[in-house]
């Protein structure tokens, strides 16, 4: 079984792609990510969920060039 990484995708992404690659990570939809974001931070949390979004962006390292994502693969391999 393929190791699963934690990366920010190029395609699909809103401004860094946080979201998109937490949701990509854990299999869920990246709105999913988007939504709870919002409403989390609508709640009161607008300053610190800000500076963990900063931090994930510089931390999370961004999808690498040439690398195929294996369900994607998998999905072309299946199709042919």
């Amino acid at each position: 079984m393929a190791e699963k990484k934690l990366f920010r995708p190029k395609e699909g992404r809103m401004i860094a792609g946080v979201c998109a690659g937490i949701g990509k990570y854990f299999n869920v939809d990246p709105t999913w990510v988007r939504i709870v974001w919002a409403i989390v931070s609508l709640l009161g949390y607008i300053i610190p969920g800000v500076l963990i979004y900063i931090i994930a962006a510089i931390i999370i390292p961004e999808e690498e060039e040439g690398v195929l994502d294996a369900e994607y693969v998998v999905r072309e391999e299946r199709e042919a």
